[in-house]
């Protein structure tokens, strides 16, 4: 029989210099990257997270465009039929103004804004969605 080798330790040659150095430890947090890259991506496959952004990113698109809407055409009819109250100006004042203090008030109207806001925002993404058809897209509503 033939006589085994023992087995070498396989050394890696220590850097010297400075950049040498460098070099090495971007080189070890790269492949630390590549090796967990992989759960990474396979999470975005199956999780939807990028059809997440997506929405996200369109959702906030239509907010701000329904928050416009609210505050440029639902608060002024607002205000004509409240004989020209504007709805963000709408508070209770709980300590008034002086010299020394400012005043402590609860913005009811800008509250009630807000609300309007949300719920006009909401519609607009449940009725974008029904309309475009989109919820037959969902996977995993399907499965």
């Amino acid at each position: 029989m033939a006589e085994k080798k023992p087995a070498t330790k396989k050394t890696v040659a220590k850097p010297t210099t400075k950049k040498a150095k460098v070099v090495s430890h971007v080189q070890q947090g790269a492949a630390a990257i590549r090796g967990q890259g992989g759960g990474f991506i396979t999470f975005v496959r199956e999780q939807g997270v990028v059809g997440l952004a997506v929405g996200l990113a369109i959702g906030t698109a239509a907010g701000a465009a329904v928050k416009t809407i609210v505050d440029q055409l639902v608060a002024p009819v607002v205000a004509l039929l409240t004989q020209g109250v504007d709805l963000n100006s709408l508070k209770w004042v709980i300590i008034a103004k002086s010299a020394d203090k400012p005043e402590v008030a609860i913005g009811w109207g800008m509250i009630i804004s807000a609300l309007i806001t949300l719920l006009a925002t909401a519609a607009v993404v449940y009725w974008a969605v029904h309309l475009a058809k989109l919820d037959r897209l969902d996977k995993k509503k399907n499965a």
